[in-house]
């Protein structure tokens, strides 16, 4: 009798802990699903939606394991916004990533229960995203995108040393491309040179805003600004024409024929948001009490097709850049 009993126990333990075992493992497997949704398609966005990707998997949430991810691309078109909003929130996704500012207020005035993480995003607090970057004490976290602008005007004026007006082009609509002019501005008036702005709407009125500013400036200068990005070979054409350089927000401008920058790597900032996005999907963290990130180191990038095209020389202060072109 007592040894049936030792056997009885021995198996009641031994299907307590397969169950234990089996239960931890479809724990373990669960899979969540994870919308993205991008405000247009251009060569930052893409690297930060690509790095959100990497990010997650590098924290082990990956796509056909234990992760569903819904990739949607807005065409820089808000009923499009508000539909894919919608689409995420019918679908009840457990967690939203918002590539661009005009992705994270759509999404985060649609929802105050998903958690969002935004990536591209100038100024959270100026969006309205969040109260603090410290404390977002909302659904809203994630990283931001402000640039080095300062040393991105030193860039311009080390390349024209006797510049005097600096042409500047951007989207009236987009809030951080204001922010970024108004920081421009004010540097600009610290060294004593004038600011000439031109203002778009939509791609199509690129060609005319920078034609507006042939003959009244010696440079110009483009922040990370996606009408802008979408549309930077028509920028280049009348530029290029006019031999006026153009130094940009971001790498990916330069990579695009844009003579330089001290800029963010939209990679590695999607990347970061991809981990912040992991801890939120772990438990571990909540947006609300997440601190909005930044990318603390930013580096020089030059176009050397476009440098010698131009017929300017590469100052010392640029000669460890990373060179493309």
């Amino acid at each position: 009798m007592q040894k049936f009993l030792t056997r009885f126990t021995r198996f009641v333990f031994s299907l307590a802990l397969t169950t234990a075992l089996i239960a931890g493992g479809v724990e373990a497997a669960k899979t969540v699903n994870v919308g993205v949704c991008q405000l247009v398609e251009h060569p930052a966005l893409d690297a930060a939606n690509k790095g959100f990707v990497d990010g997650l998997a590098k924290a082990g949430f990956k796509t056909g394991v234990n992760l569903v991810i819904d990739q949607q691309n807005a065409q820089a078109d808000q009923s499009n916004l508000a539909n894919i909003a919608h689409r995420f929130i019918s679908k009840k996704v457990d967690l939203i990533c918002a590539i661009a500012t005009p992705a994270a207020q759509t999404m985060a005035n649609a929802t105050d229960e998903i958690p969002i993480v935004g990536t591209a995003i100038t100024d959270y607090v100026t969006a309205k995203l969040a109260k603090s970057n410290e404390q977002p004490g909302s659904n809203v976290t994630g990283t931001t995108d402000m640039n080095p602008v300062e040393a991105q005007l030193d860039m311009l004026i080390k390349f024209v040393p006797d510049i005097k007006v600096i042409g500047t082009i951007y989207s009236s609509s987009e809030v951080n491309s204001q922010l970024q002019i108004e920081i421009l501005k004010t540097a600009a008036a610290k060294r004593g040179l004038q600011v000439k702005e031109a203002t778009v709407s939509t791609v199509n009125d690129i060609q005319q805003a920078a034609r507006s500013l042939i003959g009244k400036v010696q440079g110009i200068y483009v922040p990370t600004d996606n009408v802008v990005a979408s549309s930077v070979p028509t920028l280049l054409s009348i530029t290029d024409e006019e031999n006026l350089p153009v130094v940009a927000g971001e790498g990916s401008l330069v990579e695009a024929g844009c003579l330089g920058s001290v800029g963010i790597d939209y990679y590695q900032l999607g990347l970061q948001t991809g981990l912040m996005a992991a801890d939120i999907l772990s438990g571990k963290s909540q947006p609300a009490t997440m601190a909005i990130q930044g990318q603390k180191n930013c580096a020089a990038i030059v176009n050397m097709k476009a440098l010698k095209n131009l017929g300017l020389k590469l100052p010392n202060e640029f000669k460890n850049a990373k060179k493309v072109g």
